[in-house]
């Protein structure tokens, strides 16, 4: 089956009258299963740094139990996109968030009735994290069968995030810090389970599910094939994921370091949670401002992450850094809200999850590299150095987007080809969301 043969989508009504996501039960199902993950996920580095430091075996133990994590996720989150479109995205979904509740649960009684071995450690976030890899490629292909507004429902989501990374760790803290770590573990495991039991009655959604026995390379490269012959997409991936190189991989742990030498680490937390609050604001003018080259207005908010790695750099003031913590945030989730809905928008449902997996394999592969480098660059140039160029190659880079035909030139909404056939009527639309 190729996309070609398939309608998707009902046509799109006029932005003031898309209903709002709340109104639909199907989108607070799925609201709720994505903050629940969220929040689990927010709380999970916390408590595994916790964890692996209580155990006594250092902050290297805490770099391998991270790469046993992300490894999984960067290894298998493309195959994690085949099974969404052949199995459905809910299906894969409820399986993953079953997989990590019990990894949960079982290091946290491996916590309480064990002295807990490193290796079991990165055993069961290897596995956590291969469900990750089988969770997140189905996100985006929910959101258009949830919600008819997909760009209000994307910055809710936005937001959701926002809240989930403010609210996670200070949680996962809390009980470290009051209970045991042990405890934390429970939590997050509930917060998994919560996810998978409000994504059950979302078996319900009329979904496109690609049948046929087609093997999983043969399916692997059909994504890529769809991936590749849309150059606004592979265009800002590229882009990306040398941003992810430069920019994200420095600025994170570079940033934390000279803040906290310079504002302390009182000083770090309130502008971190500055961050947070900016994306807050991002994801609330997601909801609002409907640009016609959402691309461009995304690019646009974005150039204020600049702003990101050069205040370190720069050593300003509490205040100014502050306020930069919050436009950046700002301009962060804004471009998250415009690229998530454009590719939302475009990219056959059928295909989705596959192309949504190469997206995010593509734009996060370099930011572990970018980390590795940022510590031998800092000793050999300087931490301020780095910082600085990373806030140089952030413009260049968004300016190389801009300069690109395709990507500046991207409407809110696929151009229709001439069809000499009468419309089709929503309910009889492939893939159009059914009554929970």
């Amino acid at each position: 089956m190729t996309t070609d043969d398939v309608k998707e989508r009902p046509e799109s009504p006029a932005p003031g009258r898309l209903p709002s996501p709340w109104k639909s039960t199907s989108f607070q199902l799925f609201f709720t299963a994505r903050s629940a993950s969220l929040l689990a996920d927010g709380m999970l580095m916390v408590s595994l740094t916790t964890a692996v430091l209580g155990a006594g075996y250092g902050a290297g133990g805490v770099g391998y139990a991270l790469a046993a994590w992300m490894a999984p996720i960067a290894l298998l989150v493309l195959f994690g996109g085949v099974l969404a479109d052949r199995f459905t995205p809910q299906v894969m979904m409820v399986c993953a968030d079953v997989v990590r509740m019990l990894a949960m649960l079982t290091l946290a009684a491996l916590l309480i009735t064990t002295d807990v071995r490193l290796w079991q450690i990165m055993a069961l976030m290897a596995l956590s994290g291969a469900a990750t890899a089988m969770f997140q490629p189905g996100v985006a292909s929910m959101v258009p069968q949830v919600a008819p507004d997909i760009q209000r429902a994307n910055a809710l989501l936005r937001i959701s995030e926002a809240m989930s990374a403010l609210i996670g760790p200070g949680l996962a803290g809390l009980l470290v810090g009051y209970w045991q770590v042990a405890g934390s573990y429970f939590v997050i495991a509930a917060a998994y389970g919560l996810s998978a039991l409000v994504l059950v009655p979302l078996r319900r959604l009329s979904v496109v599910r690609e049948e046929g026995d087609d093997p999983v390379l043969h399916r692997l490269k059909a994504g890529w094939q769809e991936f590749r012959s849309r150059s606004w997409l592979w265009g800002v991936i590229v882009v990306w994921a040398v941003y992810g190189l430069f920019v994200f991989g420095p600025a994170l742990p570079l940033g934390a370091a000279l803040l906290t030498e310079q504002h302390g680490a009182g000083g770090y937390g309130w502008i971190a949670s500055a961050d947070g609050a900016g994306t807050i604001i991002g994801g609330l003018l997601g909801m609002r401002v409907r640009p016609t080259r959402p691309l461009v207005a995304g690019a646009c908010a974005m150039f204020f992450f600049a702003l990101n790695p050069l205040a370190p750099a720069l050593g300003w003031s509490f205040t100014a850094t502050v306020l930069t913590g919050v436009v950046a945030g700002c301009g962060f989730a804004f471009w998250g809200v415009m690229w998530a809905t454009s590719v939302q928008s475009h990219i056959p449902l059928a295909v989705l999850s596959r192309v949504y997996a190469y997206d995010v394999a593509g734009s996060i592969m370099a930011i572990p590299l970018g980390r590795a480098l940022a510590g031998p660059a800092s000793a050999a140039f300087g931490a301020d150095r780095v910082l600085l160029f990373s806030s140089a190659v952030s413009v260049v880079c968004l300016a190389v987007m801009l300069s690109i035909p395709a990507i500046r030139k991207l409407g809110r909404e696929p151009e229709k080809a001439a069809d000499p056939e009468p419309p089709m009527a929503a309910q009889d639309v492939p893939g159009a969301v059914g009554s929970v």
